[in-house]
């Protein structure tokens, strides 16, 4: 759920997560931006939308403005959202996969993971999702906690909410996003009766050890230990059961492999074809084939849908492939790129086999 740094060059262009966004009203062109360190309190749009927000959640007009006027605009966040100069983001899946599959990660994913041992063998009985892959994902986006972010939430969604950067090609959509995840946030912190000042996270306002937005908390966060709260924070069963009902809930299946291996025949691999449907599962395993993509063994007793996954080595070097499932399309739930589930598995992997004896 966050972004990682690469993200500018890997992410599918398929776009962003699936996560709903609640439609704050739309940023009138002439709306003044925030300067360095504004506090919101003095924007007529967001204490509009305040009372937007206590209206339809049932919360005090009077808390949701003193909360929202506390937010103050992060210079910097808008500059991160803006996509880099042409070339800036080229893709390296050697390079991406080597910030991830990498002896900090292992070896703090190894104690993670015996540390968690049972939670995890509960978490992969009770939602199917194998340990692994919660593994994998919770070292990735913050190094098991080690990296969970610094900026306050409650600042880092009211300036995305209110001063998106417009010169972004997808300005409207992302800014109505982050209104609904403000909106979320807010909700959850006036109905908790926390600190709404207190949490820190992402540039992008993601929280936690698994990087959940607001409304991914809202969501698909659950109480996995019983104890009457969801932290994400501190609390690894709760982290663990909330990464494996998010898995659940966008369709993971149960004992299927995220891949197969493929080679491509040359000489009459329909490439456009295949990677047209990027990484959504279209092909059928004969299709698949006759379009020159040679699966192994496992792969040609798939009965499901397949997809082509391109991953470029940069210049000079030949792109590598693999087949992805339904449950290789479900990882990039969490992050819309074929290359952070990539990582994730291989991550993942690599924290299975140095736990061997």
């Amino acid at each position: 759920m966050a972004l990682p740094a690469f993200d500018a060059g890997a992410t599918s262009k398929r776009g962003e997560a699936p996560r709903t966004a609640k439609q704050g009203g739309k940023q009138a062109a002439t709306k003044r931006t925030a300067a360095t360190g504004d506090s919101y309190a003095g924007r007529a749009e967001a204490m509009a939308f305040a009372d937007e927000i206590a209206a339809r959640q049932n919360l005090d007009p009077a808390w949701v403005r003193a909360t929202l006027g506390q937010a103050r605009m992060l210079p910097n966040v808008p500059r991160l959202m803006l996509p880099g100069p042409p070339g800036s983001g080229a893709k390296n899946w050697a390079a991406y996969r080597s910030r991830f599959v990498e002896p900090i990660r292992i070896g703090a994913g190894v104690r993670f993971w015996r540390d968690n041992a049972a939670t995890l063998a509960r978490a992969e009985r009770d939602f199917g999702v194998p340990a692994d892959i919660i593994v994998g994902i919770i070292g990735v986006e913050t190094i098991y906690g080690r990296q969970m972010g610094g900026f306050r939430v409650l600042d880092a969604l009211a300036t995305l909410a209110f001063d998106f950067p417009q010169a972004h090609p997808r300005a409207a959509q992302r800014e109505a996003f982050f209104r609904g995840e403000l909106e979320n946030f807010l909700t959850q912190e006036g109905r908790t009766h926390a600190d709404p000042t207190a949490p820190l996270g992402s540039y992008a306002g993601a929280m936690g050890m698994p990087q959940f937005m607001p409304s991914s908390i809202a969501k698909y966060a659950v109480d996995y230990d019983g104890d009457g709260r969801i932290d994400l924070v501190n609390d690894p069963e709760d982290v663990i059961g909330s990464v494996a009902n998010y898995f659940k809930a966008f369709g993971w299946q149960p004992g299927l492999p995220a891949t197969y291996g493929v080679r491509i025949d040359a000489a009459r691999a329909q490439l456009p074809v295949l990677l047209a449907p990027d990484i959504v599962p279209s092909f059928s395993t004969d299709a698949f084939v006759a379009g020159g993509a040679q699966l192994d063994a496992d792969g040609l007793r798939h009965r499901g849908l397949l997809a082509l996954i391109e991953l470029q080595n940069g210049p000079g070097a030949p792109p590598s492939y693999v087949a992805g499932t339904q449950n290789f399309y479900v990882i990039t739930r969490y992050n819309w790129s074929s290359y952070y589930a990539m990582a994730v598995l291989e991550l993942g992997a690599a924290v299975r086999a140095a736990m061997a004896p």
